[in-house]
């Protein structure tokens, strides 16, 4: 038989339109022979739904979206994931539609309430396994954390499963892909069924879904592995229980992040209705990569680059963002703040009289740089793109309503070492960000003579500190241990925990690491607690 995996792009809460591209899919499967085509989780109303959920009416509108879908079902058996009230009880389900109509219905046993998900919140769970046949061959239905542990996976082959059918809601990070074949290759070990995986593909506020879809056999082999951040419909032949189809290469670390970074920002903006983005160009690698992004996602046309040099712009740092809009062919203006600037400090003196220049003046050059962008912003609907990397959100190297401001941050996950690593990545696609741009020694240019590292450790060690207290959620003495000195780890953290403020009122942002600045990092304001003192 052919079986098939539709790694789709939902809109969140768009039923009707979710319903009929997984009717589209399930047509085009149809027309191909194909037998059972497997959607991802909560395909028909898009992953997280959060707390929709807890409307009533929402669940309902689903309840009617999915007997709507099911009465156009014919001549080919789809799996749909939706969620399902019973009793009162709701529930992450995933439906069997065959003949118009829904022949069973499969709960989701494990609930991740961990990381990125909040699914006890809103979910009960399940209990019984959900097996059916098609063409001779018993399929059993898990949904995605349920093959993280054992259980529901041996259920399924203990009532009769010969193939798991996973349905998938998994958000993209780094090295994620590997974490996947891990578990299933553990799940297909003990319990000697073959899989078939579909994952979600497409971005969600501060989540993007890969997809990379795949199956493998009762060995633990790969044998069908679809492509990343795009829609697919991939065809599957099953030969001995063992679904067998294309084998898609993926692409490497750096190609993986850029292609997510592009995908967040291309659905952030298409899904909710912008016409298009607008950054503050500087001259430096931040907002060079943005915008190579921003080109690569939504098309140059879409994109307009403002450069606003300041009395401490280095001449460079115009020849170089003049020449970066030059070969990608944006939009561009270019104005001075000095007279703003100028304007602002008289305005303000008597009430600075006394006091030395320190970093009050910095911050009002960005300040006025945010104010300016925003209205534009306002005037031409455009979304404001942040341009701030991780390193800088970490250590709240960055001004409040100054180079904050803004509606999208695309490098929020992005640690300083990784832009270099992106931005050299971008260049060997075609040439798009001057050299000179990646080579040169980072600079807010708020002051004279200014460089990134006059207050800062060097970026290599910051990030590697960073990423053992942020991402790894390693301690102080932890982290010491591993060879770093304790100064530079006590100074590093110290700036973390004093910049939660900041963070709070920062861009909603593209999260590619295990543990971003968005719905997994919740950490208090108002708090003396420091582990390791």
């Amino acid at each position: 038989m052919k079986l098939a995996i539709a790694q789709i792009n939902c809109v969140l809460g768009d039923l009707t339109a979710n319903a009929a591209k997984i009717l589209r899919y399930a047509e085009e499967a149809r027309l191909a022979g194909v037998q059972l085509l497997l959607t991802p989780e909560l395909s028909l109303c898009g992953y997280p739904p959060e707390d929709l959920l807890l409307r009533d009416g929402f669940l309902a509108a689903c309840q009617a979206a999915l007997s709507e879908l099911a009465s156009q079902i014919h001549g080919v058996t789809v799996i749909v994931g939706h969620p399902h009230e019973v009793d009162g009880r709701r529930y992450n389900a995933a439906s069997v539609l065959r003949d118009r109509q829904v022949a069973a219905t499969y709960h989701k046993h494990f609930l991740p309430n961990y990381s990125v998900f909040d699914e006890e919140r809103y979910f009960d769970c399940g209990s019984a396994p959900l097996v059916f046949e098609l063409a001779g061959i018993r399929f059993g239905i898990n949904i995605c954390e349920d093959v993280w542990r054992p259980e529901a996976a041996r259920q399924a082959r203990d009532a009769g499963a010969q193939v798991l059918l996973v349905l998938n809601a998994s958000p993209y990070a780094v090295n994620k892909q590997a974490s996947r074949y891990d578990a299933l290759r553990q799940r297909v070990s003990e319990t000697g069924l073959s899989v078939v995986y579909a994952n979600l593909v497409g971005g969600q506020d501060e989540l993007v879904f890969d997809g990379a879809s795949f199956a493998m056999d009762n060995a633990g082999k790969l044998t069908a592995q679809s492509g990343v951040f795009a829609e697919e419909l991939s065809l599957l032949e099953m030969s001995c229980d063992a679904p067998a189809g294309k084998l898609t290469v993926l692409p490497d670390r750096d190609a993986g992040v850029y292609r997510a970074l592009c995908l967040g920002l291309q659905d952030y903006i298409g899904k909710n209705g912008f016409p298009g983005v607008l950054l503050g160009l500087s001259g430096g690698i931040d907002s060079a990569l943005t915008l190579a992004i921003a080109v690569d996602a939504l098309g140059k046309d879409r994109v307009h680059a403002v450069m606003m040099p300041s009395p401490y712009t280095a001449q460079i740092s115009l020849d170089d963002a003049r020449e970066m809009v030059n070969i990608l062919g944006v939009q561009y203006d270019e104005f001075s703040i000095e007279p703003i600037l100028q304007d602002y400090l008289t305005t303000l003196r008597a009430s600075f009289s006394g006091r030395a220049e320190d970093t009050t003046e910095e911050n009002l050059q960005a300040r006025i740089r945010g104010n300016l962008l925003m209205a534009l912003s306002n005037k031409l609907g455009s979304l404001v793109l942040t341009t701030g990397n991780k390193s800088e959100m970490s250590v709240g190297y960055a001004t409040l309503y100054g180079d904050m401001a803004g509606g999208f941050s695309v490098l929020k996950d992005v640690s300083k070492m990784r832009v270099y690593r992106l931005a050299r990545y971008r260049n060997t696609q075609s040439y798009a960000i001057p050299e000179r741009i990646i080579t040169r020694p980072p600079s807010a240019e708020l002051r004279h003579d200014q460089l990134d590292q006059d207050n800062l450790p060097p970026y290599e060690v910051l990030d590697a500190i960073m990423e053992c207290y942020v991402e790894k959620n390693l301690s102080i003495p932890d982290i010491v241990a591993q060879g770093f000195s304790d100064a530079d780890v006590r100074r590093v953290v110290r700036l973390i925990r004093g910049s939660e403020y900041k963070r709070r009122q920062s861009a909603v942002g593209v999260r590619i690491t295990e543990r971003g600045y968005g719905k997994d990092w919740r950490y208090p304001i108002t708090v003396r607690y420091q582990d390791g003192y």
